[in-house]
């Protein structure tokens, strides 16, 4: 199970950090992600992180003002934002790939995800 919180309402410019506590399973096996959908739109690839946290990977749209990280002791994968601007509003949802996959399996298929935490930046 994925657990999302620390979602909320911002100013733009501002910060959030998101969590995603992770239970029931062997964390530090399985790369990380964070996806997105805004209102009207499809869901979207924000973030990934390997499963030792040795390699990261994101959207151009937020690369150089969010960074995900993992601490496995922790079961918990963050994503700190920010700089953030209005178009960043949208539901957050933190996924996990099948276990062992390489990074490049959360950005393209999922295998879990969790609850989504509502974001909400105003200009």
């Amino acid at each position: 199970q994925l657990q999302a919180s620390g979602g909320g309402l911002v100013q733009a410019g501002g910060s959030l950090r998101l969590s995603c506590a992770a239970s029931g399973r062997t964390f530090s096996s399985y790369a990380m992600g964070w996806f997105r959908q805004a209102p009207g739109k499809e869901r979207e690839f924000v973030a990934a992180i390997s499963w030792s946290g040795g390699s990261t990977y994101y959207a151009d749209s937020v690369k150089g003002r969010f960074t995900i990280s993992r601490d496995n002791a922790k079961n918990t994968v963050y994503l700190q934002m920010n700089s953030l601007k209005p178009e960043d509003t949208a539901v957050y949802y933190c996924a996990a790939a099948a276990v062992d996959a390489p990074i490049v399996a959360v950005t393209t298929a999922p295998r879990y995800w969790g609850q989504g935490t509502l974001v909400t930046v105003s200009s």
